[in-house]
């Protein structure tokens, strides 16, 4: 999957053989392309993207560590990552 911008939206979309399949673009708000740009490619835990979370945005640990949970269950129910 590649991160791109079209028309202001960040959206990542599926490359090669796969790109075929159109339902494959996945809409993705700020944050969540953020956090995708910080991790695509590699290995990454949950305290992975909290630590992102805590970085960037000013967010208590709780929310972070719920919204991080959040979002890999969203990709991980999308298919985009795997356990």
């Amino acid at each position: 999957m590649v991160l791109r911008t079209i028309c202001g939206q960040k959206v990542l979309s599926a490359e090669g053989a796969q790109a075929i399949n159109m339902s494959s673009i996945i809409s993705l708000n700020d944050t969540a392309g953020y956090l995708w740009e910080s991790v695509a490619g590699k290995d990454f835990t949950v305290d992975d993207l909290v630590k992102k979370l805590l970085e960037k945005y000013d967010v208590d640990d709780a929310t972070a560590i719920k919204d991080s949970k959040a979002i890999v269950a969203k990709w991980l129910k999308l298919g985009i990552i795997s356990e």
